[in-house]
This record gives C-alpha cells, structure tokens and sequence, in this order.
C-alpha cells in the first residue's frame, strides 16, 4: 500500500496506538503500579509494537514508517548525536557548577569494574528504548507516517509542541519546566527534518539521556539552585538546534519524507 493511499482515519488510529502504549508505561507502569520493571516492559511494548503499526496500518515495511530506514549514514548520524549531546550535557554541568547552579554531593559508593559494565550496558539499552519510542511517536511518525506536507519550520514548531504536551504527567511542573521540555523538542526535531531521519533525532535525544543516566551513577551533583538547571539544559539544547541548522548539507540522508507521498533534564 503507497503511504498516500493510506486514509486518515487509519492515520489517526496508528497515532492513537502508538500514544496509549507510550504512555502506559509511565502512567500503568509508574504512577499507578510503582514498577520500575513493568514500566520496562511496556516501553518495550510500545517500541515493538510500532513495527506492526507501520507495516498494517500504514503501509510500510515497518520501521521505515517513521523515518528509521538504514540507508547509507544512518549509524554515523546517532553516534555524531551521541558525541553532541553529551558534550553539551557535560557543559551544561560544568557551567551549573561554575555559576553556583549545581553543587557536588556525597561522593556514591566504589563499585567494581564488573559492576560499571552492566551499569553502563544497562543505562545505554534502557535510555535507547526510552529515546527511540518517544522519537517515533512525537517526531518520526508526523515527520514521515501522517501524511502531512510540512515546511521546515512548521515540522519543527509542531513537533516540538507534540512533545511538550506528550510530557502529559508533567505539565503541572509549569511554564518554566515547559520552556525546557519545548527546547528540548527544537533540537530533536530540527535534526530529524534536517536529514529526513529520525535517526538524527534519536541520536541527539539517546546521546543526552544516556549522559544523564551516567553521570547519575558517576558522581552525585545537587541543585544548590534548582530554578537555574532547565535554563542551562534549555540552552545547551538552543545550542544543539544552532549547530544542527549550520551543519554541511551534504552529511544529510535522503529518506524522500519531505512530502506526504513519499522522538529529560
């Protein structure tokens, strides 16, 4: 089935499963059940069953749906946003420590070196799950599957209100977690217009998430003011959206989803 045969409604139901699966994770999983592992396996779910999504109900050969083809570039693109997002992460922490915004803690307790690999192993599978679902729901599938015949600045506007308003059990935080979240959306989606790939995308939001995770077995860094961190964080990701728009066009893989015919701290 061509993606431009496919009818709205059919359209309409794809987003609405990827979205209730998506967010049982966190709302069954967490909120309501308080399992870590539950949460696990329905973000597992949500990322396994967009296979199925994109081959029935969309008429694609799966992943591709979303912009996930595994053209020529593709592993360059995430390990490139990898490499970017943690430098950004680490100069946003350098910078709440230099400017008082941070502070160190208790240093955690020595482990061995068996103990980092599985940390490390753990942290890179369960942030990629994480990061890869929620690209495909708030930036791959209106990227490629909706149909949609964007230009480049209303993709990247819409797709980051998408996400902002995906984070549905945190938007009581307020404008200001709101501010952060939305920049956050700026980065991820520029780079997956950029290079029509979500690969973009996801390596840029892994490449942060992962970050955090091991800076968080790593060291203990308190907020001494916690107002200050999502300004710093909201601007190492305005400074990701930057070098993302001033990148050589020439490193961009072309998916052909540019028309409707053809994804935190």
């Amino acid at each position: 089935m061509a993606l431009g045969t496919v009818s709205a409604g059919r359209r309409i139901a794809a987003f609405v499963i990827l979205f209730a699966l998506y967010q049982s994770a966190e709302g069954v999983g967490m909120l309501w059940l308080h399992s870590p592992a539950l949460q696990a396996v329905l973000m597992i779910a949500a990322l396994l069953a967009a296979w199925p999504v994109g081959r029935w109900l969309l008429g694609h050969r799966g992943y591709d749906a979303y912009a996930l083809d595994l053209k020529p570039g593709w592993a360059r693109l995430v390990l490139v946003g990898i490499l970017l997002a943690a430098l950004a992460r680490l100069a946003a922490v350098f910078w709440g420590l230099a400017n008082g915004t941070f502070v160190f803690g208790s240093p955690p307790a020595s482990h061995t070196p068996i103990f980092w690999i599985g940390m490390v192993a753990g942290a890179a599978l369960s942030t990629f799950i994480a990061s890869i679902t929620e690209d495909i729901l708030t930036r791959g599938f209106w990227l490629k599957a909706s149909g949609v015949a964007w230009t480049g600045s209303a993709f990247v506007l819409a797709s980051s209100a998408i996400y902002l308003l995906n984070h549905i059990y945190r938007l009581g935080d307020g404008p200001l977690a709101w501010m952060r979240i939305f920049c956050f959306g700026l980065a991820y989606a520029a780079a997956a217009w950029r290079w029509k790939s979500l690969w973009a995308a996801v390596g840029l939001h892994w490449g942060w998430n992962l970050t955090n995770t091991l800076l968080d077995g790593a060291v203990t860094i308190d907020a001494a003011r916690p107002d200050g961190s999502p300004w710093l964080s909201a601007g190492a990701h305005l400074v990701l959206t930057a070098i993302v728009l001033l990148w050589p066009v020439q490193s961009r893989i072309d998916s052909s989803t540019s028309s409707p015919n053809g994804t935190d701290r």
